[in-house]
């Protein structure tokens, strides 16, 4: 069975789910989305074109999550050690709170890339740019 464009509907979206689920789990465990992008590099060889795009999807936004969050938490520690350091000022606060704000960017993007992913899943859609750098 196929759709106007030619792409087998009949594609298995378990996988993708569960890799996506995975990485959401990671806000609560920081763990499981090595799990998924382990599963993601192992599913997408076999994969049809559709989930392929998901996969791809999950690849990069591993990789690009890992790099946002490291160069993330440099930052924000960066920050946050100018900040300690002017609180005797009181400038020191907003500083701080900027380096809050550095340290939620990258899970704030991570977690919307997830979302916008199932629901692209959930449609039976193909992702429409897994090489995309934001959503």
């Amino acid at each position: 069975m196929t759709d106007q464009v030619g792409y087998s509907t009949t594609e298995d979206r378990t996988m993708p789910a569960i890799c996506y689920a995975l990485y959401l789990l990671a806000f609560a465990t920081g763990i499981t989305a090595v799990i998924g992008v382990i599963i993601a590099y192992a599913q997408r060889s076999t994969a049809g074109p559709v989930m392929r795009s998901h996969y791809t999807f999950l690849i990069r936004t591993f990789w690009l999550g890992l790099l946002l969050a490291i160069v993330g938490g440099v930052v924000g520690g960066i920050l946050m050690g100018i900040g300690a350091i002017l609180t005797v000022i009181l400038i020191g606060f907003p500083i701080m709170a900027l380096a809050g704000l550095v340290w939620c960017v990258a899970a704030v993007w991570f977690g919307i890339r997830c979302i916008v992913g199932l629901i692209h899943l959930s449609r039976g859609d193909a992702y429409p740019r897994p090489d995309a750098l934001l959503v």
